[in-house]
């Protein structure tokens, strides 16, 4: 672009930016989830601590500050626990007494809701578009999401990125990276193949990307989820682990966290061409509240809980019996993967795993291709 062309260009967006209200300019985003729930013991407990008043009434009633007094210091910046947390849910966690929830919940519905506490809600959320491949697609195009809003391991996510970005250069595949939850639209959903959620934690689509990304879906996009795509102890979409996963997270291993598991593979499975029957591994083993079997999903790899303890972070028992770690199925016309393997930076350069993610994502972003 000629430097005549780009003045103007940068003229004109200036004139229609003018010509704009003033309060279209700088409105807030609203169109986020729970933008208008009650204050109550199930809210993120992140929506508790950006309202002072809501914050002390659950002092007073549990004799624990949300913030300070859990098991980790919580604030209100993205990411934060606090967005995969409710007070509920920490109850038990913090030895609080369950006893006081019902007098406390319904003195935090008694609260009003106002702007103030509906934008607060909302800035975590964003409607940034990203930049897109132009022209017909030669390879796969795939969009790799990283928008964090809950708990973000750094070196799971940066490890990842590496080895997917490498992965796209050695097959020739075209890769967005993007931590922009805008990307979900129509219009730049339908520039890609396929989405990988990137270990992301928290609620980090408004309800109008919601809507997009299930469109994207059914008519024919692919999803691959790493990890702590389906590791929040709450969610606030019951779509997401519902349906698209199938399963709820339930916990992992800390005595200790990290274990070496013998790793069971389906043969029958499309995905299982270039893996052997079995193997063994070290990472974070995850346990699911239920068996994705259960909702349809076709299960690739299964650990074997004889091989490793599964003792969770306060003694509870996180026994699946059948234990699977990585499946799929399908979205209407479209393709979901999940694996749970990704916690520890190793992972993502171990050759069993990376040919597994890349073999799934190439499936996942093939039309047809079989469930």
């Amino acid at each position: 672009m000629t430097r005549l062309k780009l003045i103007g260009l940068m003229a004109a967006l200036g004139t229609a930016l003018a010509a704009m209200p003033a309060a279209a300019r700088t409105a807030p985003l609203l169109d986020c989830p729970l933008r208008d729930a009650p204050f109550s013991v199930d809210a993120p407990l992140v929506d508790i601590l950006l309202n002072p008043a809501a914050r002390r009434l659950a002092t007073e009633a549990t004799g624990k500050d949300p913030g300070k007094d859990y098991f980790m210091p919580m604030g209100t910046a993205a990411p934060t626990f606090a967005s995969i947390l409710t007070i509920r849910d920490a109850a038990a966690i913090v030895g609080m007494d369950a006893g006081v929830l019902p007098a406390l919940d319904a003195k935090l519905r008694a609260l009003p809701v106002t702007r103030e506490d509906k934008v607060a809600r909302c800035a975590r959320y964003d409607n940034d578009r990203v930049a897109v491949p132009k022209g017909a697609a030669k390879a796969p195009r795939v969009l790799l999401f990283e928008k964090i809003n809950g708990f973000r391991d750094v070196p799971s996510v940066n490890s990842a990125r590496a080895a997917l970005t490498a992965m796209a250069e050695r097959k020739g595949w075209q890769m967005v990276v993007t931590e922009k939850g805008g990307a979900f639209n129509a219009a730049t959903l339908g520039k890609f193949d396929a989405v990988i959620w990137n270990n992301i934690s928290g609620d980090v689509l408004t309800l109008t990307q919601r809507k997009a990304f299930q469109a994207f879906l059914k008519r024919g996009g692919g999803y691959v989820g790493i990890h702590g795509s389906a590791g929040d102890p709450v969610y606030f979409w019951d779509w997401y682990p519902d349906t698209l996963i199938g399963a709820r997270f339930a916990g992992h291993p800390m005595d200790p966290q990290f274990q070496e598991a013998r790793v069971v593979v389906d043969k029958s499975h499309p995905l299982a061409g270039r893996l052997p029957a079995e193997w063994r591994m070290t990472d974070e083993w995850y346990s699911f509240r239920n068996n994705p079997r259960a909702t349809g999903a076709r299960v690739i790899l299964s650990l074997d809980e004889s091989t490793y303890s599964r003792t969770g972070r306060f003694g509870g028992n996180l026994d699946m019996g059948d234990h699977p770690i990585a499946w799929t199925r399908c979205i209407g016309k479209g393709r979901m993967f999940y694996s749970a393997i990704g916690h520890l930076p190793e992972t993502y350069s171990h050759p069993l795993n990376v040919a597994l993610l890349e073999d799934a994502i190439g499936w996942a972003a093939t039309k047809g291709a079989q469930c």
